[in-house]
């Protein structure tokens, strides 16, 4: 096969050359593409651009496949951590136990917040949400450690970022649950787990200690691994922009969590239970609600269903199923939501229309059911996926700061506005 691609272009011949990926993936390098022949590329989305070379996460969206660093997701819900994952995806390969042991040692060395960022948790009105006052955190984090700012810090500045950021955004997360419910803040146990922790700072009153149950736990520490990361999305993508500017871990993880928020991103498990609930509402039809989908003039649309990457079954819903299928049954939770939910997906598995397309039901279907059933308030949900995410927004942002090929994300447009023109003034417009 030939190294280059050869565009013509005026009746000149420019050559691209070809770029292929560890599996196989083929692209076109057009970095000079501007510069030889005056054209741009024009991509809306970045659908069909790759903006870097990356060995963190493969996806086959034809073929189901995910991977971490080469290990098979299903793999590594089954037999590993989502600590053990987090250290994986930002360190390249797994840890041996004493390399694993420090670094859960460090976790839990950061586990405390400085004092002073509590009263920022009460300058928020109750009713804020948690996603604004995590991304605001998260960012505040850099004024109370300016040691760990500097835009090429050594390996060691750089362990010290990475620790803290993994272990005060799970603090920072259920502070801000407590403050929108008016509960006292409650800190890490020594002797649980990171997944375990967090359970108990979201859900410990002073009247009710909570220990958590281990199918719950287990199930969330499969739900953070399977939100760890996912390519170049636009939660991830935000983060290596903003971090290509030399802008801080802090300031380039806040941003993160903002492109996160959004119903098309991690927003969109929140906007299935709130389907659920508007199907609920209305007399808990759901089988109307297909027809809907169904209908192209209607403009109703099935949330949690299909996915842009994935033209097969989404690898992280098969195994959210059988954690789904078996949470409901442990807890023997009565709920109406969750079985209009069992019914959409039921219909959605067996009709053709659905099988046709490829409409099956994504992560986000299956999350949001869980995230219900574990007992988290809707808000909480992108959140929830943003703790899951960060080791992977994190081993980006590491990755970009260690090639020297980086340069400051730039990109370019197609101009369509008005020509050159004089101004009018104002008594003669």
């Amino acid at each position: 096969m030939s190294d280059y691609a050869k565009l013509m272009i005026d009746g000149q011949p420019i050559e691209l050359p070809v770029v292929v990926g560890t599996e196989n993936e083929k692209g076109l390098d057009v970095t000079r593409l501007q510069a030889s022949s005056g054209y741009l590329t024009l991509d809306p989305g970045y659908a069909n651009t790759g903006a870097c070379k990356s060995a963190i996460t493969f996806i086959d969206g034809d073929q189901g496949i995910l991977r971490y660093r080469g290990y098979d997701i299903a793999e590594l819900c089954e037999k590993s951590t989502f600590m053990e994952v987090s250290y994986l995806l930002i360190n390249g390969e797994l840890p041996t136990p004493d390399e694993f042991a420090r670094f859960k040692d460090k976790v839990l060395l950061h586990s405390l917040i400085h004092e002073d960022m509590k009263s920022f948790f009460n300058s928020y009105p109750g009713h804020a949400h948690p996603m604004a006052i995590l991304s605001s955190m998260v960012c505040s984090m850099s004024v109370y450690h300016p040691e760990l700012l500097k835009p090429n810090p050594n390996p060691k500045e750089m362990s010290q970022t990475i620790t803290r950021l993994l272990s005060k955004v799970r603090v920072l997360a259920a502070f801000a649950y407590k403050r929108s419910v008016g509960e006292a803040f409650v800190y890490t146990r020594p002797e649980l787990d990171y997944v375990s922790n967090f359970l108990h700072m979201m859900f410990t009153t002073p009247m009710r200690p909570y220990e958590p149950n281990e199918t719950i736990r287990k199930a969330l520490d499969v739900l953070f691994i399977l939100h760890a990361d996912h390519e170049q999305n636009c939660s991830t993508s935000t983060v290596r922009m903003v971090g290509s500017s030399k802008a801080n871990l802090f300031a380039s993880i806040s941003a993160g969590v903002c492109a996160l928020w959004g119903p098309l991103h991690g927003g969109a498990n929140q906007s299935v239970i709130e389907m659920l609930e508007d199907i609920e509402r209305d007399g808990c039809d759901y089988k109307k609600y297909i027809e809907k989908a169904k209908d192209k003039n209607d403009p109703f649309k099935l949330m949690g269903f299909g996915h842009r990457v994935y033209k097969s079954y989404d690898p992280r819903a098969v195994i959210l199923k059988k954690y789904c299928d078996q949470i409901l049954d442990q807890l023997g939770i009565s709920d109406p939501i969750l079985d209009i939910a069992k019914g959409l997906e039921d219909v959605a598995l067996t009709d053709p229309y659905f099988i046709e397309r490829k409409l099956y039901p994504n992560v986000d279907f299956y999350s949001g059911i869980l995230y219900r059933a574990m007992g988290f308030p809707t808000n909480m949900f992108t959140v929830l996926f943003a703790l899951g995410r960060l080791p992977g927004w994190i081993a980006h942002w590491k990755e970009m700061i260690e090639d020297p090929t980086t340069r400051i994300a730039r990109p370019r447009q197609i101009y369509i506005g008005p020509t050159g023109r004089n101004y009018v003034p104002a008594s003669q417009r």
